[in-house]
């Protein structure tokens, strides 16, 4: 019998990507390209590991909103995982405004990443890895469709617990992200459209990407323990304080968030966004609240304000 050898495949030397990518512009090792070319090699430590922090701002109408607060989280993130950025702030900042101003787009969802990198031996002491910076800027999205913010969300609390804060620093914005995820399918499955899950005491914590708020008696609270806090969270707060509205952040039951009187969750990818089902149970009257509407009125209003926002150069 004759024993039929295969040939072996050839090493290609350029990679075929047939997927699709929402139009937009990345910056990455000093080049901006298309998204369909922004790549992070598969021994990237930011993709082995969960090894990176990143920061989302978003542009409205052709203007960054609050951009200085998302460099600042971000900054801090970068340093307490002892990572060095290759750019300074200015330079990042320009950075970003040319990948808004070459996609064109008005209204944007923009990302910065810095990751652990990779070691050109591969050696896994993370002092030897060398850091990369990425950023790019796609098409604006929400957490929450048109019909969900005009009726409000239906969510599911899942009994999945947050990763604690003394585990993976919570004010560290990062991918550690699979608990927020079996979370949402846990909603999934008992039919909300996004989940709440837990801290480790039993209080509410937070959603995948957001914060949440109950409204009680025309006061405001949020959890405060084992939680990323928001850009759009803390933008609540500074409005709050400007027309005279009681929020403090507090740790919250699931008996509290069920009896609110309103509940709305807050996110970069959304803004304010109201929830009038907990559980298949109607929160108040089952309608958009009065201060859910009044806080997204004039969340949507500060972001043509200059003391919030910045325009973007497109030309």
């Amino acid at each position: 019998m004759t024993n039929t050898v295969n040939a072996l495949p050839n090493v290609e030397q350029n990679h075929v990507d047939r997927r699709r990518y929402p139009h937009g512009v990345a910056f990455m090792d000093g080049q901006y390209l298309p998204m369909s070319e922004a790549k992070v090699s598969v021994l990237d430590y930011g993709f082995l590991h969960s090894d990176a922090t990143y920061d989302t701002a978003h542009v409205w109408d052709g203007r960054f909103f609050r951009l200085d607060l998302h460099l600042d989280r971000f900054w801090r993130g970068v340093e307490r995982l002892r990572m060095t950025l290759p750019y300074g702030r200015r330079e990042v900042e320009e950075i970003l405004h040319n990948c808004v101003a070459l996609s064109g787009h008005k209204s944007a969802y923009v990302e910065m990443i810095c990751t652990r990198g990779s070691s050109p031996t591969f050696s896994r002491d993370p002092r030897q890895a060398e850091n990369r910076f990425i950023a790019f800027a796609i098409p604006f999205g929400s957490v929450a469709n048109k019909e969900q913010l005009e009726r409000g969300l239906h969510v599911s609390i899942s009994e999945t617990v947050r990763i604690p804060p003394n585990s993976v620093d919570t004010t560290i914005k990062n991918y550690h992200w699979l608990d927020l995820v079996m979370g949402l399918f846990d909603a999934y499955d008992a039919g909300g459209e996004t989940a709440l899950i837990l801290d480790t005491n039993g209080n509410i914590a937070e959603g995948p990407g957001f914060n949440v708020f109950i409204v009680k008696g025309g006061a405001l609270r949020t959890p405060e323990f084992g939680v990323l806090p928001g850009i759009t969270r803390r933008s609540v707060f500074d409005i709050c304080a400007e027309i005279g509205l009681q929020v403090e952040a507090v740790d919250v039951s699931r008996a509290e968030l069920r009896s609110a009187d309103e509940v709305f969750i807050t996110s970069t990818a959304g803004g304010i966004m109201p929830v009038t089902c907990v559980e298949k149970e109607p929160i108040g009257d089952g309608n958009v609240g009065p201060i859910t509407r009044r806080l997204t009125k004039i969340y949507w209003q500060k972001h043509g304000d200059p003391a919030w926002s910045t325009p973007i150069a497109y030309e």
